[in-house]
């Protein structure tokens, strides 16, 4: 490990003396252990289960091809990324490296605002739902009730990610523990549940796939494979990431595959798909199958936990929160930082690139996560009337789409890399690296492009690709809906590139001397 950046790793890295300033307050508090059970926070994602198992025994078939042509592939390209510019900001760095500034502010407020969004609108509403299906026998919490408890889950989720990542980390490996625990429950009681009961009758031909299947679950599968750069907008607090980054990378994608994988398969035998909803198909799923320990499930499917089965249910569900915690957590202490990073690098306001001396956190960009957050949860439950299955689908396919757009300049970088920087050292090397890229850039485009244009080549906005509520006619309104919040995204991406116009004319080149202290190896 160096201790030292040297003026050419200065150069070529094009650092700004605010960045060497910036640095100087990050501690170095991740290790292997914690990269890995960041990593699995950030890919084994709970709240999508219900909503790939509501589209049946397709969504397996489909899951499993994604995983060999999107998940393994994205897999290799960030354990180079990773380990050849493992500074802080990860992929905000790759983007800006390959792409400059510009193209990298644009990407990164795409990056960094999908988050709160996410956390606020569609994980804290889960948690509540979780609630109110295991404590209340399936009553919604009163407004104030519902405020209390989403509001406190938001506000600690930012709070762990404001506190020095020795204890922030908590949550992560938490989330971890709680994901192993729950998820392999559930797959082995499934079996139990399947050998008294039997299955619902899926048979083989049930997983044969079809186009509209592929156009509708592609974008919603990878959402929920993205996320192994995430540990890298840390990259400076690694305590040694040219090695502990390739092995957190492989050893989670085996990890994550078989846990996102399997207990999809499990709802999809278990319930019928008329019974599964995008947002309590998984929650629903536990209470049939945990009904073997103590409980019935009427004709309609409704189930009833009692004695053993209430105990074992109400345990699954403080579980089931803490993955959605932790998931929110882990992506808002990434993203964050990849946005306090572009602040003092000179890609947004400088006001949002400062690390506390005390914390080594982004505690203003963490304040503003959780406003925003807070922000979406009070807007979207008013607008919908307190109707949490009606906004979930929208709030979540803005989520999808603007995380998924964030990657068509950061899958590029690796191709990009190679032939701008080709004599940098990289110790882990991506087979057909320019395959690699092209690959994941287009499974993006086309993700892209379904979730601006549902079903766009072989149905646009047809019966198969309409959210409830939306009527044929009304497919350029829908449009108008994701592309609107999309180009805002975009112009302040703009506004955070002029922003830091002053920041990044400050080049350190021009006044550090021959080394300078640096938190990376």
């Amino acid at each position: 490990m160096s201790d030292t950046l040297t003026a050419g790793e200065i150069a070529e890295l094009d650092l700004t003396t605010d960045a060497i300033e910036e640095t100087k307050h990050l501690q170095k508090n991740f290790g292997r252990r914690e990269i890995l059970f960041f990593t699995i926070c950030t890919l084994v994602g709970v709240d999508t289960i219900g909503l790939l198992a509501a589209a049946g025994a397709e969504a397996f078939t489909w899951n499993v091809v994604l995983a060999l042509t999107f998940f393994i592939p994205s897999a290799l390209l960030f354990a180079e990324l990773g380990t050849a510019f493992p500074q802080e900001g990860g992929p905000y760095i790759w983007a800006r490296l390959a792409f400059g500034r510009l193209a990298a502010a644009i990407n990164n407020v795409l990056y960094w605002v999908t988050n709160p969004v996410w956390f606020g609108g569609t994980l804290a509403v889960l948690a509540a739902t979780t609630v109110s299906v295991f404590f209340l026998d399936g009553v919604d919490m009163s407004a104030i009730w519902f405020y209390a408890f989403t509001l406190a889950f938001i506000w600690i989720g930012t709070l762990a990610a404001i506190l020095s990542f020795k204890v922030g980390k908590y949550i992560p490996i938490a989330g971890a523990y709680a994901r192993f625990i729950l998820l392999g429950f559930f797959t082995l009681t499934t079996l139990v549940y399947a050998f008294q009961n039997g299955i619902r009758g899926v048979g083989i031909s049930d997983f044969n796939v079809t186009a509209a299947g592929f156009f509708l679950l592609a974008p919603i599968i990878m959402f929920g494979y993205v996320g192994f750069e995430l540990p890298n907008t840390a990259g400076d607090e690694m305590k040694n990431p040219k090695s502990d980054v390739p092995f957190s990378i492989f050893r989670s994608a085996i990890v994550a595959i078989i846990m996102y994988s399997v207990p999809v398969l499990c709802v999809i035998v278990v319930l019928p798909v008329d019974q599964v909803s995008g947002l309590g198909g998984f929650i629903d799923a536990m209470r049939s199958v945990f009904t073997v320990y103590g409980g019935t499930v009427d004709a309609d499917g409704v189930a009833t936990l009692t004695g053993a089965g209430e105990w074992i249910g109400a345990a699954s569900a403080v579980l089931f929160i803490l993955c959605l915690l932790s998931s929110g957590v882990a992506w808002i202490m990434g993203s964050d930082r990849a946005m306090a990073v572009s602040g003092y690098d000179g890609a947004a306001p400088r006001y949002l690139g400062r690390i506390s001396e005390r914390y080594g956190t982004p505690v203003r960009v963490n304040v503003i996560s959780g406003l925003l957050s807070t922000g979406v949860l009070v807007a979207v439950h008013e607008i919908s009337g307190g109707d949490a299955a009606k906004y979930f689908a929208p709030v979540l396919g803005i989520a999808i789409s603007t995380t998924l757009i964030s990657y068509i300049a950061i899958f590029p970088a690796l191709w990009k890399l190679r032939r701008s920087h080709p004599d940098h050292p990289r110790p882990y090397r991506a087979p057909m690296a320019p395959l690699l890229s092209i690959i994941l850039t287009a499974w993006v485009v086309f993700a892209t492009i379904q979730l601006l244009l549902p079903g766009f080549g072989i149905d646009w906005f047809g019966d198969d690709f309409r959210l409830d509520g939306w009527g044929a006619d009304e497919k350029w309104t829908y449009l108008l809906v994701e592309a609107i919040p999309l180009s805002l995204f975009i112009l302040l991406g703009v506004i955070f590139y002029f922003s830091g116009s002053k920041v990044r004319h400050h080049k350190a080149a021009d006044v550090m001397p021959e080394t300078v202290p640096a938190q990376h190896s």
